[in-house]
């Protein structure tokens, strides 16, 4: 099959995955207040520990099921998460109590492989020069259902926080299905693997990283931007009910927009750039931008100016489609797929660090103990951690750990 045509099987598979999981991210925190009984400030709190259980979970599991894609193949992996995604969706729209939440969380925490296999997925399939292209396109397939999926929610969220729920849940299985029935094998049988149980548990899949030094300090830089990346989704929601008042519609379409942004910036503008600024390069724009956006996250007075920081922020997507670039073709291919559950599992400590942290920052400075009123304070630790990502990448290009080409194909293992 041509790389082209198996790419378009994968960019459905991730469009439909992202539709399903923006369409609940509207309604989470009124579906968390209905549940509890709290206000909003305790249901941030609420949701940081949610979150904390969902990504302990997938902290655990990504280099477990990239060790398994390494060893049987990206389809099956891929189908089988898909499906505990779904049971995911569904058991949280029925949930009665905190418990089933939390237990749905956790199931949602395990699956949590899709992005990091189709990553796999990629590396599998094009050279090492045009995989940096085709992780954005991926993105923006991510990006695509941003634009669809929060806006669905919005609307769903308007007949009760529990159908957007059910809605992602029957898009989960629909993707299992069309997965099942057209979505090829990429990983070719000479490139498999034993299946090794020390190299697939989280510090076993970092103790691999470390037989490659140069992608090391790109490691510590993808932690740390990471780190205060994800103070987006954890308390964009929040944050916009507690400082504009916004609703579940409003919330949907301002998520939509991030979508759309995303779209241009991984789809087509990175396209533009990356051939003339190198991925280098690329990625010091990206993270300048970030730094930017979140310091005028955490300031802004109205609600009608987060469209033009969303604009700014939208560089943000040359960040990661560049240094999985660089990373990719310093590891060889029968390790791809441990690779990115390497950083699937980077991407879940994060995850378990970040949303806890950002969520009670926001809970206490939004509440009415707070030394002062502050609800953009997450933003702005954002701002600093992505600073310090730069900082990192700065040095390791000064001290020649990172160099500025990416060409040629990896060794093998």
């Amino acid at each position: 099959m041509r790389p082209q045509l198996a790419f378009g099987f994968i960019f459905i598979t991730v469009l439909l995955d992202s539709i399903g999981f923006g369409i609940i991210m509207p309604v989470v925190p009124q579906l968390i207040m209905d549940i509890s009984g709290e206000d909003l400030t305790h249901a941030a709190r609420i949701s940081g520990f949610l979150l904390f259980a969902f990504a302990g979970m997938q902290f655990i599991s990504s280099p477990l099921l990239g060790n398994l894609s390494d060893r049987f193949g990206r389809r099956p992996v891929l189908l089988c998460s898909l499906l505990a995604m779904g049971c995911n969706y569904l058991l949280m729209g029925w949930a009665p109590t905190l418990v089933w939440l939390f237990v749905g969380r956790i199931i949602g925490g395990i699956s949590a492989s899709t992005y990091g296999i189709a990553n796999a997925y990629i590396a599998d399939t094009f050279p090492p020069e045009k995989r940096a292209q085709y992780f954005a396109l991926l993105g923006a397939g991510f990006g695509t259902g941003f634009i669809i999926g929060p806006a669905v929610g919005g609307f769903l969220g308007e007949f009760g926080p529990r159908t957007p729920f059910y809605a992602a849940g029957l898009l989960a299985f629909i993707n299992v299905i069309y997965g099942f029935f057209v979505l090829p094998e990429s990983h070719k049988m000479e490139n498999r693997r034993e299946f090794d149980l020390a190299r697939a548990n989280p510090l076993g899949a970092f103790r691999q990283l470390w037989h490659y030094p140069e992608v090391i300090a790109l490691v510590v830089v993808y932690f740390f931007y990471m780190l205060g990346h994800f103070s987006l989704p954890s308390i964009w929601a929040f944050f916009t009910i507690e400082k504009f008042d916004w609703s579940p519609r409003e919330i949907g379409f301002s998520l939509s927009v991030v979508g759309v942004a995303m779209i241009f910036v991984q789809g087509f503008l990175i396209r533009k750039v990356l051939p003339v600024w190198g991925p280098i390069k690329t990625a010091i724009v990206g993270f300048i931008a970030t730094t930017l956006s979140f310091i005028a996250y955490a300031f802004v007075p109205y609600g009608w100016m987060m469209y033009p920081i969303i604009a700014l922020g939208a560089l943000q997507g040359f960040v990661v489609p560049s240094l999985q670039s660089i990373m990719s073709a310093r590891i060889p291919a029968n390790a791809q797929g441990e690779l990115q559950g390497a950083l699937g599992s980077m991407s879940g400590l994060v995850a378990i660090l970040s949303p806890l942290f950002m969520t009670q920052l926001f809970s206490y400075f939004s509440s009415d103990d707070a030394i002062v009123y502050f609800p953009g304070a997450p933003f702005f630790a954002s701002a600093v951690l992505t600073l310090l990502a730069l900082l990192i990448l700065l040095r390791a290009i000064a001290g020649r750990q990172v160099t500025h080409t990416v060409q040629g194909d990896p060794p093998q293992a």
